[in-house]
């Protein structure tokens, strides 16, 4: 039974975008209050999440849009999530790319990060890998956890880059550390194939468990696996038929097939 690298995931992050504060009240924001760009980006957020608010993304979008169009770097690359996604509005690729350009050009790195995932996939523009590494490389240097995974998938498929399995495992660790459950699995695969870094089945177990552990079905399929075939812990068909249960429930293909197999031994 083989162990799978996860695919290449770049998706559109969360609609978490950086300086949102916790503490914000968004029954401070009503519409006579807001007169600058931070607290309509801040009252659109909170139409789109219903915090305080009933959510509504028209709503949303009328007022990080008003953000955006006021040169907030927060609030562009906000609208262009929402266009990305077409929530609140038509979904518009070009737009997305637009307005995570200027965010992006304002040193964002969520924006930076995204506008990456729009040249990877040639979404709104023309594919473009070596434009993709660069914007991850930015978002990536900033800290930004997807876009150090962004950047490690090209540095390990050798996209816009030279491969290099080595500097795939260094953003990958990085990533992997702040908690981001798609960069701990790969990690994980890199150690129990010896890519990159020494072989070494426990660290490729405690990282594709901490991945599994998040839900994600990827590594719930993988540490499944880990368990079947002994990869730095004890065989137990119990946990693994378990793990892989959890995966198939999300839809994973390969879980499904492998549960069949396994119930049925």
């Amino acid at each position: 039974m083989q162990m799978k690298l996860i695919p290449l995931f770049l998706l559109v992050g969360m609609f978490a975008i950086a300086g949102w504060a916790e503490d914000a009240k968004p029954e401070a924001y009503s519409p006579e209050l807001v007169k600058d760009a931070e607290a309509q980006y801040k009252l659109g957020r909170s139409y789109y999440h219903g915090e305080g608010v009933t959510k509504d993304y028209k709503e949303a979008v009328k007022w990080i849009t008003k953000s955006a169009e006021l040169g907030y770097a927060e609030g562009q690359g906000g609208l262009g999530i929402l266009y990305y996604k077409g929530e609140g509005v038509t979904r518009d690729y070009k737009e997305a790319v637009k307005w995570f350009t200027k965010a992006a050009e304002q040193g964002n790195a969520i924006a930076e990060r995204n506008l990456g995932i729009c040249y990877y996939n040639g979404h709104g523009l023309a594919q473009d890998y070596n434009e993709a590494v660069k914007w991850y490389t930015k978002a990536a240097e900033q800290g930004d956890s997807q876009g150090q995974n962004g950047l490690s998938n090209c540095y390990y498929k050798g996209q816009g880059v030279t491969q290099d399995y080595k500097e795939a495992v260094k953003w990958y660790t990085k990533a992997a550390e702040q908690g981001d459950g798609d960069a701990q699995l790969n990690l994980g695969l890199l150690y129990h194939k010896g890519e990159g870094v020494a072989k070494d089945y426990k660290e490729a177990y405690k990282w594709i468990t901490k991945s599994a552990e998040q839900g994600n079905a990827y590594g719930q399929y993988n540490l499944g696996l880990c368990y079947y075939e002994a990869v730095g812990i004890a065989k137990d068909k119990e946990e693994a038929v378990k793990w892989i249960t959890k995966a198939a429930e999300q839809g994973d293909e390969d879980a499904k097939e492998w549960l069949k197999i396994l119930k049925s031994k």
